[in-house]
């Protein structure tokens, strides 16, 4: 199995808002999960996709 990992801009690209707001989710503990690796934090797309769906489950439509 081969495991995508996204950039902070790369997230912010895919949910269509600034990587500071990612930035801001992370720091909050709202976001989808990250891995730091050196100075960059990354993101596995799988996680990023789970995060997303359980968002749009509990949202008031």
């Amino acid at each position: 199995m081969t495991v995508r990992l996204l950039t902070t801009e790369e997230v912010a690209d895919r949910f269509r808002t600034s990587p500071a707001t990612v930035r801001y989710w992370r720091h909050i503990g709202i976001g989808p999960a990250g891995v730091r690796v050196g100075r960059r934090v990354l993101y596995d797309e799988a996680e990023c996709d789970r995060w997303w769906e359980s968002k749009v489950a509990n949202s008031d439509r």
